[in-house]
């Protein structure tokens, strides 16, 4: 991918970073010359139709939101069958790296970390979109002092998909709500459940909730 130009405007730059979903790559924007972060599905899930369906429309959905605590997503396309969102590229480092350098944050931080996500909860929850997957990993902190939470919508598309039936493929069972391990009816109480779980592990350094399996994480969670 590296060098590669999506669109004839995005070019790859460099990598940033991988999860179960999909590889975030360095990109320059060439016609508003700025930087972009470039996030690449997967081969396994580009070749699952109902979840690019999906994703299509969540992602368009994300799109829509405009909130300071919110990542903007900019673009999102297919090209010789690789789908990628463009969004906001954020310098910073994710709430769970800070967790792991500190141990824990002071009372003052964590109230205020939070603060800051639930502001974008609110908005996203206004329009009508659920994060449905709440965790440090999706919280950046900017260099300059800003939140901001990253992956609105993608969660759902991911959790509608036939590749995530049979188990935890994002690896949020840590942080779902009793709903989500249940498969019940998903909320914006979903979020502010994994909301309370972020700030158990800000404020004492370890999770609520451990367990050999995911299956065991989710019982507990019920």
């Amino acid at each position: 991918m590296l060098g590669r130009v999506l669109a004839q405007r995005y070019e790859i730059e460099s990598g940033i970073g991988a999860g179960g979903m999909a590889i975030v790559y360095l990109g320059q924007d060439r016609l508003l010359c700025r930087p972009v972060a470039v996030k690449v599905l997967r081969e396994n899930y580009a070749k699952d139709e109902d979840f690019v369906r999906r994703f299509r429309l969540e992602a368009q959905a994300a799109a829509s939101l405009s909130h300071p605590n919110v990542v903007n997503i900019y673009d999102v396309g297919e090209e010789d069958g690789i789908y990628y969102l463009v969004m906001e590229y954020l310098a910073g480092t994710d709430l769970k790296t800070l967790i792991k350098q500190r141990g824990k944050l002071s009372v003052g931080q964590g109230l205020w970390v939070a603060a800051e996500i639930a502001k974008a909860l609110e908005h996203a929850h206004a329009h009508k979109i659920v994060h449905r997957d709440i965790k440090p990993h999706n919280i950046v902190l900017t260099r300059d002092g800003r939140i901001k939470v990253t992956d609105f919508g993608i969660a759902r598309a991911v959790s509608s998909s036939t590749l995530t039936q049979t188990g935890f493929v994002l690896g949020s069972v840590h942080y779902s709500s009793p709903e989500q391990v249940s498969g019940g009816q998903i909320s914006g109480a979903a979020d502010l459940y994994s909301l309370g779980v972020v700030m158990y592990e800000m404020f004492t350094g370890h999770l609520p909730f451990e367990g050999e399996t995911p299956v065991s994480i989710a019982l507990k969670h019920l």
